[in-house]
């Protein structure tokens, strides 16, 4: 099947992923759709934007289901598409809730080194997911209200986070607890235990996003720097079959698999990087469009009702308790974590990962 027959068909298909709420998963799709759009021209991608999102914006700008005082940075994450909607509507609507979002991170609470708690129900701690979720949002908003204090804030709580959650082996580790109170957490450090790829997809493509909003000068070279480096340190953990291992780095643990998700995350993160100069350009795409080809010819499989899904995607992970069960962080955790197939987290980074390459292309 033709990918873009398939993300038309899922984008068809596709239903609230919290019952309407506004929430990140769908925000994947949106900025999937979004960027399928940008690389196409066709507006069949913003027909499907507009459907799904404009029952979610009130004309005052309030969001259905949101609730700010969750302290919830997963919520800022589907504001990412607010800010071209506003430009090419002129609808008052989509500016106002980025301002309701932005009002959120403007009181959300912090660690004392300045990086935003994951969630209210998870205080005093810094997830990999959050930055993707918060930072590039908070830089966008602050070029379009020529707010330039808010990007030296997300520019200092890039830097912090990653110092936080650094590993000897040039990746970063999914958590950090700045009370040390978790039990997942590092009673020195603060560091939850392993490299799940995932969050360091979020990662990759929040380093990248940031970037690619900003100018390249001495205030972005440590952070244009750390960039090049973790792609080149994921280029170079590449497996053989073009994606990479539910946990990054430890390819030979039992039970260990290639991750979907992840593997659109890194495809997406590499080719746009290469684009915009923020990697080895030949280096980059040659990772990035193995995995993207890897993704399309192997992933995208006919269930037995005949319809074409995107397999091995990991559900839902994450640190401490949820849902009755307690999260340790360990390498093995990760892996008993149930696999499902068309998950909004693995298809809007797939969408992402091929408008890049058609960008390439053109």
């Amino acid at each position: 099947m033709d990918p873009t027959d398939y993300f038309d068909q899922f984008a068809q298909r596709y239903t609230p992923y919290k019952g309407g709420s506004w929430c990140y998963e769908d925000g994947c799709v949106y900025r999937g759709l979004r960027l399928l759009f940008e690389a196409t021209g066709e507006v069949r991608w913003n027909k499907h934007l507009h459907r799904l999102i404009d029952r979610q914006v009130a004309s005052d700008g309030t969001l259905l289901g949101y609730d700010p005082a969750e302290y919830n940075i997963d919520n800022i994450l589907a504001g990412r598409v607010l800010f071209p909607l506003a430009a090419e509507t002129g609808d008052p609507r989509y500016s106002k809730a980025a301002d309701h979002l932005a009002g959120q991170l403007q009181n959300h609470p912090r660690i004392l080194a300045g990086n935003y708690w994951h969630k209210n129900r998870y205080p005093h701690q810094v997830w990999l997911d959050g930055l993707y979720m918060g930072l590039p949002f908070q830089i966008e908003y602050a070029l379009v209200n020529d707010k330039p204090a808010l990007i030296a804030d997300a520019l200092q709580q890039f830097s912090t986070a990653l110092m936080f959650t650094a590993t000897k082996g040039g990746l970063y580790v999914h958590g950090y607890d700045d009370s040390r109170k978790q039990r997942w957490s590092d009673t020195t450090t603060g560091k939850s235990p392993a490299v799940w790829a995932r969050a360091v997809g979020w990662l990759a493509m929040a380093l990248v996003d940031a970037l690619a909003l900003l100018p390249k000068d001495g205030a972005t070279t440590a952070l244009r720097q750390r960039t090049r480096r973790l792609l080149d340190e994921l280029t170079a953990r590449q497996a053989s079959s073009g994606l990479w291992m539910q946990i990054l780095d430890e390819p030979d643990l039992a039970d260990n698999y290639e991750e979907t998700s992840a593997s659109a995350m890194f495809a997406y993160a590499l080719l746009r990087a290469a684009r915009l100069g923020l990697a080895e350009p030949d280096q980059a795409v040659s990772a990035g469009d193995r995995a993207l080809d890897a993704l399309l010819s192997r992933r995208l499989e006919t269930d037995d009702q005949g319809v074409t899904r995107l397999t091995t995607i990991v559900g839902v992970a994450g640190l401490g308790g949820f849902e009755g069960n307690y999260r340790d962080g360990s390498p093995g955790y990760y892996l008993t974590e149930k696999v499902v197939a068309d998950d909004a987290k693995g298809v809007g980074p797939l969408m992402m990962a091929f408008a890049e390459g058609l960008r390439r292309r053109d």
